[in-house]
């Protein structure tokens, strides 16, 4: 059995239950909910139904990333049980939480010389970057070494595709990744953008849509053109959304329609509290496998 443990940030977005079953560890971000801190521990402190309800209703919320010296902290108990580490970090295109991990490392490397550490910018985020864990949890079942593993990552995180849109503007705009005066028109208009995650790691939006539906549609092409063998695509899909189950199934149930080969069903699951302090509520997420990420 490898000796090494596989972990990441709570951004990832998946739930406590699937991040146990796979064995991966994770590290929690931090996030305020008028003016009070908690971490961003998957719904625990706060379920994410009354977070995004509280959000809705016009509470201002922050975040925050992990640590040096939280990083240090979570590291070097791993460290102390004789384990390696892998451990990928939320996109360094949305935070700057990678360098926190990477002096931490550098720090325990001294005090721990015989043991591996590898540092990953997962360029990746939501349950993108949880796509991205269960796959390196497959690939270390199976046997590869760290080392192996480590160099998988990097030639293959830009694989993970990801597509989402948001259907109110004024998370966008207090964030500001939409101007004042282009969100008031939106949503008078009922725009919903169609934004990815591009080579670099960062959130860019790429089609300015009208209506939710129309939106959904384009989402849901979007993994026609980009996914690995086309409709024949059969690996995971997942999706993540926030307090907008109801839209997330709709576009489950048109891609599980469209791909008929994936492995299992499609799979949903909540925004965290740190991605959906930015998006908002009335988010839907769809992650997959396909081309790699060039733009």
């Amino acid at each position: 059995m490898n000796n090494y443990i596989l972990s990441c940030c709570s951004t990832a977005d998946l739930d406590n239950e699937h991040f146990a079953s796979r064995d991966i560890k994770y590290i929690c971000f931090h996030f305020q909910i008028d003016g009070e801190d908690y971490p961003d521990d998957l719904g625990k402190s706060i379920p994410f139904k009354d977070f995004y309800r509280r959000m809705a209703e016009g509470s201002m919320t922050k975040t925050s990333q992990v640590t040096i010296g939280e990083y240090v902290e979570y590291f070097e108990h791993m460290l102390q049980e004789g384990k390696d580490i892998l451990h990928l970090t939320l996109s360094s295109g949305i935070s700057g939480t990678l360098n926190s991990a990477i002096i931490a490392r550098d720090q325990l490397q001294e005090k721990y010389p015989d043991r591996k550490i590898f540092v990953v910018d997962s360029l990746a985020a939501s349950a993108g970057f949880g796509l991205l864990m269960n796959k390196l949890a497959d690939l270390r079942d199976q046997g590869l070494s760290i080392e192996d593993l480590y160099e998988w990552t990097i030639e293959h995180r830009l694989d993970c595709q990801h597509w989402f849109f948001v259907s109110d503007l004024k998370y966008l705009v207090r964030g500001g990744r939409v101007s004042k005066v282009a969100g008031a028109i939106g949503n008078v208009l009922n725009i919903c953008p169609l934004m990815n995650v591009d080579y670099q790691g960062k959130l860019i939006v790429r089609a300015k849509i009208r209506g939710k539906s129309a939106v959904m549609k384009a989402q849901v092409q979007k993994m026609v053109e980009l996914a690995e063998n086309g409709t024949e695509y059969d690996g995971d899909c997942f999706i993540s959304n926030s307090d907008c189950y109801e839209d997330a199934r709709k576009v489950a149930d048109m891609i599980e329609e469209q791909f008929p080969h994936l492995m299992g069903k499609v799979k949903i699951y909540s925004i965290g509290t740190t991605i959906g302090s930015h998006t908002g509520p009335g988010t839907v997420a769809l992650f997959f496998w396909g081309s790699k990420r060039i733009d």
